[in-house]
């Protein structure tokens, strides 16, 4: 289906099948993914009906005009940005039929266990094991930075099967069940006060085989889907004109004019523009992913999501004075997500220093942007060809 009116008209007949006012939140999500109207460019039978990406569009707006529940994206964004479009890429059938439904309906959260102690912005070191035991796999080891692990059902796991490997070449990507035995998630509390991070241990965690994406060893591979996605759901947000972090800074620069200056004045207009510019190139690299599969341009993305977010809240604070330096609420608390806009100018202040880090460093994708899409020389790597087992930690 390639339509915008058939597919209206297909969305239209679903509404009058399932009327949102009497059909139960839950129940509507279901029939809307049997329908193929959850992600339309997904295939018939996982969500979609191979349709162009660009004509999601078309079904969000005719659900938004009467009101139609959605499946509250940011609740599970890194299973719907990240876990999914992996899963579709290198899962088996039955791995998609399993999984995709139940995340895309939001019944189960997903988190990611990539990063660990001695293994972030150099991901491809990290340590954690996973031996093969008859028909499954044994993990060992720790994971840290892994946002919404205390509401999570699935993770998405990269570990070290072969340490006599290269460290690229002996990793193997598995789906981790969070509620088995072996599975320990403490809370990192932050700058801001509250654990939306948490650090997991795993400890003789088994896992099927059923349960590997993608062929053993292969796993950064697959992991690179995983992460091009990652930048792309954090860097390239669909935001109204306007939308974000400049936002509240703008409001509050039209309703207090006691606070104005003319240097940040000055400053206001060159990151509203800078935002602009950000969402406008978000938009024109969504619709390159409608030809394709994201590549490092969303690197490029994540980048300048980071600066401004900081520059931004920076602006604010110097613009409310004392006023910019309280922060509420210092309390301990373990958010399902993370609402920038929905709190106080301290908070985006600070919350917005964790943006050049997760997600992939600035450094990394720095190097990223320069090596990939630049096409400038690779910065040496003298232990790209050494066993895993040998390379000094």
């Amino acid at each position: 289906m390639t339509d915008a009116a058939e597919l209206r008209s297909l969305t239209q007949e679903f509404l009058a099948a399932h009327p949102p006012a009497t059909t139960e939140r839950l129940d509507f999500l279901r029939a809307r993914f049997d329908a193929g109207l959850a992600w339309v460019h997904y295939p018939e039978g996982l969500g979609g009906l191979g349709a162009p990406r660009s004509l999601q569009a078309v079904v969000d707006a005719e659900l938004e005009a009467v009101g139609a529940p959605d499946n509250d994206s940011r609740r599970n964004g890194i299973g719907l940005g990240m876990a999914a479009p992996t899963i579709l890429k290198y899962g088996t059938e039955e791995q998609k039929q399993r999984y995709l439904r139940p995340l895309w309906t939001g019944e189960e959260v997903w988190c990611q266990l990539f990063s660990e102690p001695g293994a972030g912005s150099d991901l491809a070191a990290l340590g954690t094991r996973a031996v093969r035991e008859g028909d499954g796999w044994v993990v060992n080891g720790q994971k840290v930075w892994t946002s919404g692990a205390h509401n999570s059902r699935w993770a998405i796991l990269i570990a070290r099967t072969d340490p006599d490997a290269p460290k690229h070449a002996g990793i193997t990507y598995f789906l981790c069940d969070m509620t088995d035995p072996g599975v320990e998630v403490r809370p990192l509390r932050q700058i801001t006060g509250e654990a939306e991070f948490n650090e997991v241990f795993l400890t003789d965690v088994r896992i099927p085989d059923s349960c590997r994406l993608g062929a053993v060893g292969d796993g950064w591979r697959v992991a690179q889907t995983t992460l091009n996605n990652e930048r792309v759901a954090i860097g390239g947000m669909r935001l109204p004109r306007e939308g974000g972090m400049i936002s509240p800074v703008s409001k509050t620069w039209r309703e207090r004019p006691e606070l104005r200056t003319h240097e940040l004045h000055q400053r206001l207009l060159k990151l509203w523009v800078d935002a602009e510019v950000a969402r406008l190139t978000g938009e024109r690299l969504r619709q390159q992913l409608v030809q394709g599969q994201p590549g490092p341009e969303g690197a490029g993305m994540k980048l300048g999501f980071a600066r401004l977010n900081q520059e931004i809240s920076g602006l604010e604070v110097e613009l409310l004075g004392e006023e910019g330096l309280l922060y509420e609420d210092w309390t301990m608390r373990r958010p399902e997500l993370v609402d920038f806009v929905g709190r106080d100018a301290g908070y985006r202040y600070l919350r917005s220093k964790g943006n050049s880090i997760e997600g992939g460093t600035s450094e990394v994708l720095l190097n990223i942007v320069a090596e990939r899409v630049l096409g400038l020389p690779a910065e040496p790597r003298t232990d790209k060809d050494v066993a895993w087992k040998d390379l000094a930690r």
